[in-house]
């Protein structure tokens, strides 16, 4: 399977596949999309594929405050280039509610086998604070996930990805595909027994 993503994104992905997954990362640029997350994701994954014409995963993350209705969401990124982490933070300073989420989609598409995307979606609810930690990256150092004490940016890479949207997302990644192959297997040896079965009556 192909991975499409920034190279940070793609490490921590990694990571938590912990090699349970075949994956080969990609580097292509895709078109801005906007919409909902979700929409934004099934374009990435048709994008995609379109253009390597293989079998893909894309990912789409946010970072949503409850204060701003779910903004900046899967915008964040432009926020963040314009106006850093601190600028995120600040956005909320006024507000009592600083409140958030983060939030992966991963998208799955091969053409060959489906006729839209498969969108995972994993989400961690948290709060907005100042900027602090050095480890992590994009808007690590302002999300704090509830039940915790440390930022994302405080913690060791090994903790962050046992909690994460990202891991929350990955998991069901990866419990969806093993379905799919313990449903394989199971039907395999279904149709092998049977016509096993059918064989020997036939000779009997």
């Amino acid at each position: 399977y192909l991975y499409i993503g920034n190279k940070k994104k793609a490490e921590e992905f990694l990571k938590i596949l912990d090699g349970k997954l075949d994956i080969e990362l990609v580097d292509i640029d895709l078109p801005e999309f906007q919409g909902s997350p979700e929409e934004i994701t099934l374009h990435k994954c048709k994008s995609a594929y379109e253009k390597i014409k293989k079998p893909v995963f894309v990912e789409d993350t946010s970072l949503c405050f409850n204060a701003y209705n779910g903004l900046p969401g899967p915008y964040v990124k432009w926020f963040l280039k314009s106006v850093g982490a601190q600028g995120l933070y600040n956005m909320l300073e006024a507000y009592q509610d600083k409140s958030a989420y983060a939030m992966t989609l991963i998208g799955y598409y091969d053409e060959t086998k489906m006729s839209d995307p498969i969108i995972f979606k994993g989400k961690i609810d948290g709060e907005i604070v100042k900027p602090r930690g050095e480890k992590g990256f994009s808007w690590d150092p302002i999300f704090k996930p509830n039940g915790h004490s440390l930022a994302f940016s405080e913690m060791d890479m090994d903790v962050k990805n046992q909690i994460s949207h990202r891991y929350l997302c990955l998991l069901k990644v990866l419990v969806s595909f093993f379905n799919h192959i313990i449903h394989y297997i199971i039907t395999f040896h279904f149709y092998y027994i049977y016509n096993h079965l059918f064989l020997l009556h036939n000779i009997n």
